[in-house]
C-alpha cells in the first residue's frame, strides 16, 4: 500500500506490567459526582452526556516520571480534572449493565484538562465546546492497570493536588452513574471497541491552573499521576 502521507503512529499508554494499551477513541462523562455538578450549576441524578477528545489529545505519563504539558493557546483560564479512566478491553453494543464489568480491561488515572473560558464561550452561544475540551496534550493519563491485579474499582479516595495544596478529593463510591451504568448508557450510543478510554468524571474542586504550577493525582489502588505545567 502507497500512502501520500505517512500514516501517524498508533498512540499507545503504557501498562503497569510492561505492555502497552492500544488506544482507539477517547469519551468523557460530563457532570458525574454531584458536588461538581453543584460547582457546574446542576444538581440531581440527570441522565448522562458523553464528548470525546481525540487520541492524539492523550499525554502519555509513565509511572514514576513527571509529565509535562504546555499551556494551551487561546486560554487564560486553564482547568484540571482529575478523573479514573476505564481502559475496555472488550467491546460491544447495547451492553447491558450486569454484563458491562466483563469489558473493562483495566483502570488508570487521567486528567481532562479544560480551556473553561472557551468552553464557557461556547455554552453561551450554544455551540459545541470542543476548542475547550479536546485540544493538544487535555487528556494526561498514567499507566494502565489490569482489572486482573486491581480488582473492581468501584470506591476508593481521589485526590488532585496543585504544588502541595489539595484542590480536588472525593470518592469512586460517590460517582452519580456507575462505571457499569456509563458503560451501558455509551454502548447504546456508540459501538465500543477494545481501545477505548473512559473519562468517567471528575470531583468538586476544579479550578484553574497556571504555568509552572504542578498537579499531583491520586487514586487509590492505581498510585499517583504527576503533571507540570510549563
Amino acid at each position: 500500500m502507497s500512502f501520500v502521507l505517512t500514516p501517524p503512529a498508533q498512540v499507545v499508554v503504557p501498562v503497569s506490567d510492561g505492555r502497552s494499551f492500544p488506544v482507539h477513541r477517547v469519551y468523557c462523562v460530563g457532570r458525574n459526582y454531584v458536588e461538581h455538578a453543584k460547582e457546574m450549576g446542576h444538581t440531581g441524578r440527570e441522565p448522562p452526556f458523553f464528548f470525546l477528545k481525540p487520541a492524539d489529545a492523550v499525554l502519555v505519563v509513565p509511572e514514576g516520571a513527571t509529565g509535562e504539558m504546555a499551556y494551551p493557546s487561546q486560554t487564560a483560564n486553564l482547568h484540571h480534572e482529575v478523573e479514573l479512566v476505564v481502559a475496555i478491553g472488550r467491546g460491544g453494543r447495547d451492553i447491558p449493565v450486569a454484563e458491562a464489568s466483563q469489558h473493562v480491561w483495566g483502570y488508570a488515572i487521567g486528567l481532562d484538562m479544560t480551556r473553561r473560558d472557551l468552553q464557557n464561550d461556547m455554552k453561551k452561544q450554544g455551540r459545541p465546546w470542543c476548542i475547550g475540551k479536546a485540544f493538544e496534550q487535555s487528556a494526561p493519563i498514567g499507566p494502565v492497570h489490569p482489572i486482573a491485579r486491581t480488582g473492581r474499582l468501584d470506591k476508593g479516595a481521589i485526590t488532585l493536588h496543585v504544588d502541595g495544596q489539595l484542590r480536588q478529593k472525593g470518592d469512586l463510591s460517590e460517582l452519580i452513574w456507575s462505571v457499569d451504568e456509563i458503560i451501558a448508557h455509551l454502548s447504546s450510543a456508540w459501538l465500543l471497541q477494545p481501545g477505548d478510554l473512559i473519562f468517567s468524571g471528575t470531583p468538586a474542586g476544579v479550578g484553574a491552573v497556571q504555568r509552572g504550577e504542578l498537579m499531583e493525582c491520586a487514586i487509590d489502588g492505581l498510585g499517583k499521576l504527576r503533571v507540570a505545567v510549563r
